[in-house]
């Protein structure tokens, strides 16, 4: 998957804003009602692709190296990761599938952890030349 996007800067730029107000209306939404010993938490998940291009595939040293240098960081405290195979429609209308990698994060502040799913999420689109890496936030209950 060749990344196609020149638009840089201004782009995440909006994006970023865009997803903060999308997160300032959605804490002013009815509170979760949380079962005992559990408390409204948001579940950042991202899906990761391991091709890239049409040749290659991020390798396990890589992803290795990817989780130390960018993941492990921002969240020390824990994160998972799943093994996924998925598919979708490149922009020539190409079915494309392919063996993913699902990161899924649980924050207690998702105004704060938002700068650290999206540095992942750019990070990894710019090292592994992908098109997108798809982003989905979930408000949930959650106890550990």
């Amino acid at each position: 998957m060749a990344r196609s996007d020149g638009r840089g800067v201004s782009l995440h730029l909006f994006q970023t804003i865009a997803l903060s107000l999308v997160l300032t209306a959605c804490a002013s939404a009815t509170p979760l009602a949380c079962a005992s010993g559990t408390s409204p938490m948001t579940k950042y998940e991202l899906f990761l692709g391991q091709n890239i291009g049409t040749t290659g595939r991020v390798s396990d040293e890589d992803w290795r190296r990817f989780l130390a240098d960018e993941v492990t960081p921002r969240y020390p405290d824990g994160f998972t990761v799943l093994e996924a195979a998925g598919q979708w429609r490149d922009p020539m209308g190409t079915i494309i599938a392919e063996q993913s990698r699902n990161l899924v994060v649980i924050v207690r502040d998702p105004v704060s952890e938002l700068p650290k799913i999206t540095a992942i999420r750019d990070t990894y689109k710019t090292r592994f030349r992908q098109d997108a890496v798809l982003f989905l936030q979930s408000q949930i209950c959650a106890g550990f």
